[in-house]
């Protein structure tokens, strides 16, 4: 698995079952075609998504997302940056959790200043910013990276809520 994958396996989930090609999913994560190609063949090896590479097994990625992200892909925060909020800090959990610092993935667009947190590959954050709901989901994964126990089972649930209803 490489970082990007995880979030190709998020993107094709925030489609919400609607029809959708390659080069479309490449396009909106800022990705080349063969890039997303890797992927989804590293991801039907990993059993994380059907062999036609159409469908997540959501149950699959559920569990790996629980129980593997913080091995797999962890992560700590780095210095002070300027950033697109992250984790706990996302607009719609800032009310949710006390935290003495904000987290960010590395933004010099984006005006919140916080502690710079590595996104999954380069191009993420501009596809976070073209869609708000995909942009929450990394954002909880994000959470199950590098949270608190408080905090991780918060995404745990919403990531369960959000996995049953796709």
């Amino acid at each position: 698995m490489r970082p990007q994958d995880i979030v190709i396996l998020a993107k094709i989930l925030s489609f919400q079952n609607h029809h959708w090609m390659a080069k479309d999913l490449a396009s909106s994560l800022y990705l080349s075609p063969s890039e997303v190609s890797e992927s989804l063949h590293r991801s039907v090896y990993a059993g994380l998504i059907n062999s036609e590479k159409k469908q997540v097994l959501r149950l699959n990625f559920l569990e790996f997302l629980i129980h593997g992200m913080r091995y797999v892909f962890p992560q700590q925060p780095g210095s002070l940056v300027r950033g697109l909020p992250t984790a706990h800090s996302h607009p719609k959990l800032q009310k949710k959790f006390i935290a003495d610092n904000k987290l960010v993935w590395p933004d010099h667009e984006s005006n919140t200043i916080g502690l710079s947190i590595e996104p999954f590959y380069s191009n993420q954050i501009l596809a976070a910013k073209q869609d708000e709901s995909f942009y929450y989901i990394l954002c909880l994964i994000d959470i199950l990276r590098l949270g608190k126990p408080r905090e991780v089972n918060f995404a745990k649930e919403e990531l369960k809520k959000y996995f049953h209803e796709k």
